[in-house]
């Protein structure tokens, strides 16, 4: 079993090598996105793995199935990314549904505390000797009311997560889980109501932009508003009108919608033309993370085992249990 493997970070040759000599496969470790222009690396291997920011085309899909690529595998939960209209009936899209949900609402969690008690900004400030505490005033959580916004595997974490600070929750989800303890509203409710706004649903028509110009007005104005999903369920140019205008106590965004190219990777060396990314990290209200919410050994490696457990599904021909289904 060979495995063409797109878009390599130094941590995925720690967790998936020793896993793939389990697995009996062969990984061939690509560093280069996965792309138009490099899809064809794809041929001779069997399965092709992607990254989250990879953008699988429907003319990538044709060269991979004329390439007898047998199955795409993504080792993420998100599959936004991967033009399934146009695999359809040449080969399966796995993806990894679930890796330890507690990681990504614990740094949800972090996001809000940092905003909340300034601590990024207090750290730089005492690293100088500065030990002025002046605009560093944060707000107990207790009793304040949790919005979170969608309650699958990862939003339950933050329900729990967010009891244990003894905040009030409600919960906004076209699919409820009537066995959770929260209050189910509509999303107008939730952003009216909410102190802190939280988003852990994933990326589809339906939800893209679903923080806007509109939904911001309804917030209050010292509301605190964290998204560890995915960037584009947030209409950038609006939340930064927002900022301008005094809105939010806090926000915290380990995703962003225009993040491809940039996050995951070095940009230190370079200047960024993303204005509106830029004008982001001017906020000082703002904390700014590269989509490191997963970033946990135990996230990791739930990620590995279940890659190539999907893929040894393939070439065995069992069920796929983790196949995107249009």
């Amino acid at each position: 079993m060979k495995i063409a493997f797109y878009n390599t970070k130094p941590y995925d040759k720690i967790w998936f090598e020793p896993l793939s000599k389990e697995h009996n496969c062969e990984i061939n470790f690509i560093e280069l996105p996965c792309s138009e222009q490099t899809s064809s690396l794809a041929k001779g291997h069997d399965l092709v793995c992607a990254f989250v920011n990879d953008q699988v085309t429907s003319v990538m899909i044709d060269e991979f199935h004329s390439l007898g690529i047998k199955a795409i595998l993504l080792r993420s939960a998100g599959f936004n990314n991967v033009d399934l209209k146009a695999a359809e009936g040449k080969m399966p899209i796995l993806r990894v549904p679930s890796y330890s949900p507690e990681s990504v609402a614990e740094f949800a969690a972090t996001l809000l505390l940092t905003v909340n008690r300034h601590t990024h900004r207090a750290y730089a400030r005492t690293r100088d000797f500065n030990m002025n505490i002046n605009g560093f005033t944060g707000r107990n959580l207790f009793q304040k009311t949790a919005g979170i916004v969608g309650t699958g595997k990862i939003g339950q974490a933050m329900v729990n997560i967010c009891k244990g600070f003894g905040m009030n929750i409600i919960a906004f989800d076209p699919y409820p889980n009537h066995d959770l303890d929260v209050k189910y509203v509509t999303f107008e409710e939730l952003v009216t109501e909410a102190d802190v706004i939280s988003l852990h649903c994933p990326l589809t028509p339906e939800t893209t932009h679903m923080i806007n110009r509109d939904t911001i007005a309804l917030m209050k104005k010292d509301a605190y508003l964290i998204n560890t999903s995915r960037g584009a369920l947030i209409d950038t140019e609006s939340l930064i009108e927002a900022l301008l205008s005094g809105k939010f106590s806090g926000v915290g965004l380990d995703v962003y919608e225009e993040e491809e190219g940039v996050f995951f990777e070095d940009k230190s060396n370079d200047i960024i033309e993303d204005e509106q990314l830029v004008r982001l990290t001017s906020f000082h209200n703002v904390l700014i993370t590269s989509h490191m919410g997963f970033f946990t050994h135990e996230a990791m490696r739930e990620i590995a085992t279940t890659t190539l457990e999907n893929a040894a599904a393939v070439l065995k021909g069992e069920p796929l249990v983790n196949e995107v289904k249009i």
